[in-house]
């Protein structure tokens, strides 16, 4: 009887682990094959579709208290409110016989360089659904999916400035990185020299970092930071941040820039997906455009070697 136990425990064990090594091999191969194939994208839509009215169910808690805090509001407060309100109409009021006069003076300029052509094609507003807490990961989700053209790298904005960028696409959702992820960077330009460097997240939704700036670098509190438009991601001249404080150690070679993001990654609820204009190719140029004039023939006679300053060549960091 003990020998009949001892077979029947190891037939067992042996069934478990073939069991194990099988599944262990099937999830090897679906990996492979989604990877490659991404075959099973279009299952993840499918179950995104089945997960959006949980999603919604989710959300809806924090959407009726809002709106049951919003409709119980005093009507001392609302008369509070309405007096701030008058106030500033009529300061922006004043400020708008201003503004006027800067329109015009801004349209002449325009007229003397030339219109340019928007640099976003359209736009879709969406809004935010549920964020994720994890504590290494700045992502939120977003009312807007696959079916709304939304696709993996978009720009999104919101009102103040770039807010992140599209990092996964379901049918009816979509999961934003917030620029200030400590796995995201964006190219930007310093708007008042043009300096160009790459911001990068730290994992703090209120500061974001410069590191590539050396010591020498002008970089100065109170910049506002655009984004370049570099790399065909961001469009051009949207703002990313102000430069917050700039520390620079002799000891270093890189200056400690931090810099407060321009969009409010903690507050905003309604985000913009942008689509940018497509950039004209050389089938675009009309076939009767003149060549360029050819350059002129070189001298016969020797030109000066200019003299290399020292630091000419030193790389740029």
């Amino acid at each position: 009887m003990v020998a009949f136990r001892n077979t029947d425990t190891s037939g067992r064990t042996t069934g478990l682990l073939l069991r194990c090594v099988l599944y262990s091999l099937l999830a090897l191969g679906l990996i492979i094959v989604d990877k490659r194939y991404d075959h099973l994208g279009k299952i993840r839509r499918l179950l995104s579709i089945v997960a959006y009215p949980v999603q919604i169910a989710v959300a809806s808690p924090f959407q009726g208290w809002d709106w049951f805090r919003e409709s119980v509001t005093t009507r001392d407060a609302l008369r509070v409110d309405k007096a701030t309100l008058e106030s500033e109409l009529r300061l922006a009021q004043f400020r708008l016989q201003r503004y006027e006069a800067i329109e015009a003076e801004s349209q002449r300029l325009r007229a003397l360089r030339g219109s340019t052509a928007a640099i976003t094609d359209r736009f879709v507003i969406g809004n935010l659904m549920d964020i994720d807490l994890d504590a290494f990961r700045e992502r939120v989700l977003v009312d807007k999916g696959a079916h709304d053209g939304v696709f993996v790298g978009q720009a999104v904005l919101d009102s103040g400035g770039v807010f992140g960028q599209v990092a996964r696409v379901g049918q009816l959702t979509a999961e934003v990185i917030l620029i200030s992820d400590a796995t995201h960077a964006i190219p930007v330009q310093i708007n008042r020299n043009g300096l160009r460097t790459i911001a990068v997240g730290t994992g703090d939704m209120s500061r974001l970092k410069l590191p590539y700036l050396p010591t020498s670098a002008d970089v100065v509190a109170g910049d506002l930071l655009v984004t370049s438009g570099l790399g065909g991601g961001f469009p051009a001249g949207y703002p990313v941040g102000t430069v917050a404080e700039v520390k620079r150690d002799p000891a270093q070679s890189l200056a400690d820039v931090e810099v407060k993001p321009a969009a409010a990654l903690d507050r905003s609820r309604e985000l913009m997906f942008v689509w940018l204009k497509p950039q004209p190719t050389a089938s675009d140029v009309p076939a009767n455009t003149p060549a360029p004039a050819a350059p002129p023939a070189p001298s016969t006679h020797a030109a000066p070697k200019a003299i290399k300053s020292p630091t000419a060549g030193a790389p740029s960091r």
